[in-house]
């Protein structure tokens, strides 16, 4: 990162020199030095990793003269990745010197006109990668792969014509764990090859301090403002109370713990909606559903144009919790709001440290009027793919453009195919209705208290009833005739909703017929039986 600085320094290095003698004493030094620059960052320092070269001798202290010349933006990321104890190790191995040295070859051409921003953000993917790797990151601590951002970056942008066609368009992006940045920057990058007029301004919040330092870095890099890539737990500390965007993308840690951010994450929930999170709260195994409601709360209010979130879950958020638990709460809120636009299931062994099923989830507050008004669409992309000819960690399968443009053009088009099912929203949803049976005594009377049979609990069952459906002649075709008896206790009826994926695309295959079986079975006795014999021959 700092070689890159360097590299991106290096043509304006001596203007920035002539300039800091000018105004090294004035206020406004900090405005002046980045306009001599034409970067938001500057180096006043005599040094160079070129020029650090010259003096082996003094490479420490050099070299932290070169660091601390740095404009205060990047001191404060310098800081993030606690570089100077580094220095330190270094000097005492003895080789500062030589790393510093390989940096200067060829191969260390870290220059724009060498190696580009997208390049760059290879590079740091590649490293974070082998970095998690090594140190057994579990599998909620994965990165998200180009293809699958383009993707998600797709989707946003479908409909959005406004920005696809129109002049000096302006529109806002969130990340609440933007990690690296990757997902705002292909964002960026996408929008600008389809209408280069158009700014999308990105925001982004990353509790780890060192790809929170990358991804601020790379906004420097890239000339954007860097100021608005926030440090801190989204959880517990949200950084953007308040704010609302006109797109979000997101790649949440899912399968982890919240119980750190507990007490914060409770009291901001008994804010009810004056707070993100007062649909419900999912277990605090797993918090993956509380950035989602994050993401929900960060939504423009739809006479502001309104907002479109992609956001990655596990199949947890799917179907997770009973009615009125907390997951099945939050389902209920966006289904009976109509936010969910689709669910896309994405292939397995896409991500680098993570081979379990992942889907994205497509909200919007803008449906009315529209196709979609009180419809999900499920696509089942689980087998556009393509095997990579060299694994990456557990990723072994890459999403091709092609399959991304026949994803993307599938969700567009919003008809039934093979891959491709609509649903109303109202078929996710369902009555738990509680069934009871009475209480008898040893001569199989009903025990009654206020001529009302008492209920006995061993016998107590629940069923779900689909909202599309009747309760009363559900619980007279399904339940009554095997137990006559029985009565729904309608005070402790609960609606729930789940999005049982999987069995919606299930497909029945008839098991091969026992003869074929047996057959095969007899022609591997065969097989083998000659095998044992020419063991036993020699």
């Amino acid at each position: 990162m700092i070689r890159r600085f360097d590299c991106i320094l290096s043509d304006t290095k001596d203007a920035v020199l002539r300039k800091y003698d000018e105004v090294k004493n004035l206020p406004m030094k900090d405005v002046l030095l980045r306009k001599a620059s034409k970067f938001d960052f500057y180096n006043t320092s005599k040094y160079t990793f070129e020029r650090l070269m010259d003096d082996p001798d003094h490479i420490e202290d050099n070299f932290r003269d070169y660091l601390n010349g740095f404009s205060e933006n990047v001191q404060n990321i310098l800081e993030k990745f606690k570089f100077d104890g580094h220095i330190t190790t270094m000097v005492n191995k003895g080789i500062l010197y030589i790393v510093l040295k390989e940096y200067t070859t060829d191969r260390g051409n870290l220059h724009p006109d060498e190696i580009s921003n997208l390049e760059m953000g290879y590079i740091f993917e590649e490293i974070i990668r082998r970095f998690s790797e090594s140190h057994n990151e579990d599998a909620g601590q994965h990165y998200t792969p180009r293809e699958v951002i383009q993707l998600m970056v797709n989707i946003l942008f479908n409909d959005d014509n406004d920005i696809l066609s129109g002049n000096n368009v302006a529109k806002t992006i969130y990340d609440p764990a933007c990690g690296t940045g990757g997902m705002l920057s292909v964002a960026e990058e996408y929008l600008h090859s389809l209408n280069a007029s158009t700014e999308l301004v990105s925001f982004g919040q990353e509790i780890n301090d060192q790809t929170f330092a990358i991804c601020k870095s790379d906004m420097l890099i890239k000339g954007n403002n860097a100021d608005y890539i926030k440090n801190g737990n989204t959880l517990s500390d949200d950084q953007f109370a308040g704010n609302t965007f006109d797109y979000i993308i997101s790649n949440p840690p899912f399968g982890r713990e919240w119980k750190n951010e507990k007490a914060k994450v409770e009291e901001e929930a008994k804010l009810g909606f004056g707070g993100r999170f007062g649909a419900g709260l999912p277990a605090a195994s797993d918090g993956q559903m509380l950035f989602l409601m994050t993401a929900i709360s960060k939504m423009k209010d739809i006479k502001q144009g309104g907002s479109r979130i992609a956001i990655i879950h596990n199949g947890s958020p799917l179907f997770t919790g009973d009615a009125g638990s907390g997951p099945s709460e939050i389902r209920k809120y966006i289904l009976e709001n109509d936010l969910l636009e689709a669910i896309i299931a994405l292939p397995n062994d896409i991500f680098y440290n993570t081979g379990i099923a992942t889907y994205i989830w497509v909200l919007s507050n803008k449906k009315a009027g529209t196709v979609r008004e009180g419809k999900v669409q499920l696509i089942n992309a689980n087998e556009l793919y393509v095997k990579r000819r060299k694994a990456l960690g557990n990723k072994r399968n890459d999403i091709s453009e092609k399959d991304i443009a026949k994803i993307t053009q599938i969700y567009g088009d919003f008809v039934e195919n093979e891959i491709s099912q609509i649903y109303d929203n109202a078929d996710f949803g369902y009555t738990k209705i509680v069934v009871e049976r009475p209480l008898c005594d040893e001569e199989g009377n009903p025990i009654l208290k206020n001529k009302k049979p008492q209920p006995d609990a061993s016998l107590r069952d629940t069923e779900n009833v689909p909202l599309k459906e009747d309760i009363k002649e559900y619980f007279e075709r399904e339940v009554l005739p095997f137990a006559p008896d029985a009565w729904i206790d309608e005070k402790k009826s609960k609606v729930g909703y789940e999005i049982p994926f999987t069995r919606y695309f299930y497909k029945y295959e008839a098991p091969r017929p026992s003869a074929e079986i047996m057959a095969e079975i007899m022609e591997l006795e065969t097989e083998l039986s000659g095998s044992l014999e020419e063991v036993f021959d020699l």
